[in-house]
């Protein structure tokens, strides 16, 4: 076996992998650790989504394993220290689905602020209760934007079109930057953006220092009638802390596609109407999917071929053995 596909990931880039290589596709392989261990202890390559835990104990399976692929910007599933230490090449799409989740993450910001998920509901009910869902106006209103990275501004650029005022927390970033100044931004500290945001929608990767960012003594800053949109990871915010806020309402509303726990347990969120929930689909759209299908399956392919990867997070060429280029 050449390459193995753990999770539902199709798309013409995988069919051309298909006409050189062994390739196994299971949608459902990555819910198996016993028989996804057995599988990676024959592959040349790997390519996952976000379910798969390629974790050091999986990696110690590995005998030929020479590149993980993962479709998609966030790599925190994958222990990128253990595969270096294989000699693995990780490689991963970081630019292919910013404009969908960006878009994602604006439909929730209207979503919310025009009560739309409930007026449908009502109405489609047969009701028409017109002043039960009076919403309110974006134009004027001053959006905060934790990670203001390739998604982050993008959504600023898009709030701008809207009349938005633009704050932003970005450790990484100058308040001269091109990031910065391109989306029209105004850099704070995080609690800044806590206290004087309207809406904030989060865009941060997932580490040690940003897991559990979101508590509720944050949430205590924010202004009240003020949303929370989250397209970035599920673990940057604590639910019961969000949830508390919710009941509390110290913030009027939430818009999550992603959770802490994916598939999420049973939560008090799914009942509330102030909230609205998708299925950590901000980055599932046909036009981004075909761009990172191709963009990872390239850099499997140039790997397996022996040349450098594109997009790689640790190094561009395996440091274990010699690549093959086929059957």
């Amino acid at each position: 076996m050449d390459i193995i596909i753990t999770e539902k990931i199709s798309g013409k880039a995988i069919e051309e992998l298909k006409k050189t290589y062994d390739v196994l596709g299971d949608e459902d392989l990555w819910k198996d650790r016993d028989s996804l261990s057995r599988r990676i202890s024959e592959a040349k390559a790997m390519i996952v989504r976000n379910q798969t835990k390629v974790d050091g104990k999986l990696l110690e399976a590995t005998q030929s394993l020479l590149v993980i692929g993962r479709a998609g910007v966030g790599y925190d599933n994958i222990d990128v220290e253990a595969a270096s230490k294989h000699g693995i090449v990780v490689c991963y799409a970081p630019n292919e689905n910013s404009i969908s989740t960006a878009e994602h993450a604006f439909a929730l910001i209207l979503a919310l602020y025009r009560k739309i998920p409930a007026g449908h509901l009502s109405t489609a009910n047969g009701h028409w209760d017109r002043f039960k869902f009076l919403g309110n106006e974006l134009f004027g209103k001053t959006l905060g934007i934790l990670g203001l990275g390739k998604v982050g501004a993008r959504v600023a650029i898009r709030a701008r079109a809207f009349g938005m005022k633009i704050i932003a927390y970005d450790k990484f970033l100058s308040r001269y930057g091109y990031l910065v100044t391109e989306a029209g931004a105004d850099l704070k500290s995080l609690d800044e953006v806590f206290v004087n945001a309207d809406v904030i929608s989060c865009h941060l990767p997932l580490t040690d220092e940003t897991r559990g960012m979101v508590n509720y003594s944050k949430l205590q800053l924010m202004k009240m009638g003020s949303i929370i949109i989250n397209t970035g990871r599920g673990e940057l915010i604590v639910e019961r802390d969000l949830v508390r806020a919710l009941r509390e309402g110290i913030i009027a509303g939430a818009g999550l596609d992603v959770r802490e726990k994916e598939p999420p347990p049973e939560s008090e969120l799914n009942r509330m109407e102030n909230v609205v929930l998708t299925p950590h689909v901000a980055g599932l759209t046909v036009e981004a999917q075909e761009k990172v299908i191709d963009s990872v399956a390239g850099d499997v392919r140039r790997v397996l071929e022996g040349l450098a990867a594109v997009n790689y997070v640790n190094f561009p060429l395996p440091k274990k053995g010699e690549a093959k280029s086929g059957q």
